[in-house]
């Protein structure tokens, strides 16, 4: 396991939309979505359940750990994974400092 994660009911439009309020409410915006299903699809002509890459980043951190280390950009955004799962459960994976 490369993080922390949790599972959430679902369907998966509503799961998403959850994580990123839940997000919001600990001031991360979402620079990016990428949609790991379509791009499989479109690229590859493979079939695979709902997988989203949400880039998520709280500026007044980022600002801030940039400045202790420059490299730390290697790490930001903040990845948060929502995938869809067995039985309408929905897993959110995120890295956390242990």
């Amino acid at each position: 396991m490369y993080g922390q994660h949790i599972t959430i009911s679902g369907p998966f439009p509503f799961a998403v939309e959850k994580v990123t309020a839940a997000l919001k409410n600990e001031c991360f915006g979402i620079l990016s979505d990428i949609d790991i299903q379509k791009a499989m699809k479109e690229k590859l002509g493979v079939d695979m359940p709902a997988y989203r890459i949400l880039g998520a980043c709280n500026p007044p951190l980022a600002h801030r750990a940039l400045q202790a280390e420059l490299e730390i950009g290697l790490l930001l955004p903040c990845n948060v994974t929502v995938r869809e799962g067995d039985g309408g459960k929905v897993s959110v994976e995120f890295w956390t400092r242990s």
